[in-house]
């Protein structure tokens, strides 16, 4: 069975992606900072019949990230690790007048000095593995300008730098930034409260994760909705 390790996996789509890759036969460690949903939703995933561990604790805590690693080799390695767990680094979102730092310091330590820190400790499972591959789901916030997403869009900016570095020094792997575009998440609701315009569910977006780990395309940057439509 292939492993994934997948952050923020308690809801969204880090959940709706776990579900996607357990009805596929993958072992999964899952990884959340609210202990009783992610145990919810490791008994959700686990009924597809794979294995599945889940961890309760902060990105952010290098022994958290070791413990995801080795619960990923007791299952026999790591095929796949998937950066989800994000920090805004302000809820509402506002304008980088009033943003604080503690707050951009916290985005920054989630989505990118966490995100490298897991791939740099599954780093030799990720070699050994006949596919090995890292997901770090971006933003457009990244690419485009947008009024009080500057934080965020930065550290995501930021992880997309990493994600193609990283694909140019680990070329027996595949990396790639996806943009999943809008969705209906609680992250979404909690930087635009305001905001109650229907958007996609996550796991309307999942499909185009899957054709990234059945077509292995180069390294790069993708957008869920090009890759829904056919296009990269």
């Amino acid at each position: 069975m292939p492993v994934a390790i997948i952050t923020g996996a308690s809801k969204g789509l880090g959940r709706a992606l776990a579900e996607a890759l357990a009805a596929r036969g993958w072992d999964l460690v899952l990884n959340a900072r609210t202990e009783g949903v992610l145990k919810e939703a490791g008994v959700s995933v686990a009924a597809h019949g794979t294995d599945v561990r889940v961890l309760a604790g902060d990105v952010t805590d290098p022994a958290h990230r070791s413990a995801l690693v080795a619960a990923a080799r007791r299952l026999g390695g790591c095929d796949l690790v998937v950066n989800n767990a994000s920090a805004l680094g302000a809820e509402p979102l506002v304008r980088l007048a009033e943003l604080p730092l503690d707050g951009l310091r916290r985005a920054l330590e989630v989505n990118v000095v966490a995100a490298l820190g897991l791939v740099q400790e599954a780093l030799p499972l990720l070699r050994a593995a006949r596919a090995g591959a890292v997901i770090n789901v971006s933003s457009d916030a990244a690419a485009e300008a947008y009024a009080t997403w500057g934080g965020y869009g930065a550290s995501k900016a930021a992880l997309d730098q990493l994600a193609a570095v990283l694909g140019q020094e680990e070329p027996g792997l595949r990396v790639w930034a996806v943009d999943p575009g809008d969705m209906a998440t609680d992250l979404y609701a909690a930087a635009v409260p305001d905001d109650d315009d229907p958007r996609p569910e996550p796991g309307s977006v999942v499909p185009a994760f899957l054709r990234l780990l059945e077509e292995r395309p180069a390294s790069g940057r993708f957008g869920a909705p090009a890759l829904l439509g056919g296009r990269r």
